[in-house]
């Protein structure tokens, strides 16, 4: 990937985009096929809830299109429940399963952070520990302690991308320095409604437009995600 964003969505099947984005008429089994005919990358965010299996992405990978590219979000198990403390082998089974089932079309690896995890070198040195580093790790923190130099060094220097995050009360930063842009869009002021303007779009673009990775949109409560989406995709023509 060279000098490339990759646009897409945080979730597809959504009956608010009915009429405005999918035919009124359409099923949800349809949805995805309509989908990646417009967006070439999508954040798989149901592994979170569910620990994935093999059979499960094997079926994401063949209903998807050659130069298609999945994001995967790691199960909650990991980041919120254990946080990273004595689940080396969770890690590598969630690993496994991502990079056997989904493998060419496997982007980035994101692991998102409960707001209750705040900074520690502790915490950070653990989360560099157990992340295996031949993946495109992404990690999204929620509290703000974690916007700090020593934070970005660590991850630059292992080859770790922070998330670039739009969400209530953090830092709207967006990232450039680390090895991919990685962008969550979760709407602000009103957490997974809120639309992005057009001049909100406008300043992310001229950020990021030489650059390579990926940005989401996960607006989706509403209409919004799909509008904003679209939108930055002619953006970025």
């Amino acid at each position: 990937m060279k000098n490339k964003i990759l646009i897409g969505c945080s979730s597809y099947n959504n009956r608010y985009w009915k009429g405005i984005f999918y035919p009124d008429n359409m099923a949800g089994k349809d949805m995805f096929q309509f989908y990646y005919q417009y967006f070439n990358t999508y954040e798989f965010n149901g592994s979170f809830y569910k620990f994935p299996t093999i059979r499960i992405f094997e079926n994401w990978y063949n209903k998807a299109p050659e130069n298609f590219i999945f994001s995967v979000k790691a199960p909650k198990e990991i980041t919120h429940i254990k946080k990273f403390m004595d689940c080396k082998n969770l890690l590598s089974e969630f690993y496994q399963v991502c990079e056997l089932s989904l493998k060419e079309k496997l982007g980035c690896v994101l692991f998102q952070f409960p707001p209750s995890y705040t900074f520690t070198p502790e915490r950070l040195h653990t989360i560099v520990q157990n992340l295996d580093l031949k993946f495109k790790n992404v990690i999204e923190f929620r509290h703000e302690s974690w916007w700090n130099e020593e934070v970005w060094e660590i991850f630059l220097k292992n080859g770790i991308t922070f998330c670039s995050v739009s969400y209530p009360n953090l830092p709207q930063t967006i990232f450039t320095q680390f090895p991919l842009i990685y962008i969550r869009l979760h709407g602000t002021p009103k957490l997974f409604y809120s639309s992005y303007s057009s001049k909100e779009l406008l300043q992310i673009k001229n950020a990021i437009c030489l650059k390579s990775g990926f940005l989401y949109f996960n607006n989706t409560a509403s209409e919004a995600g799909i509008l904003n989406a679209l939108e930055m995709k002619k953006l970025m023509i």
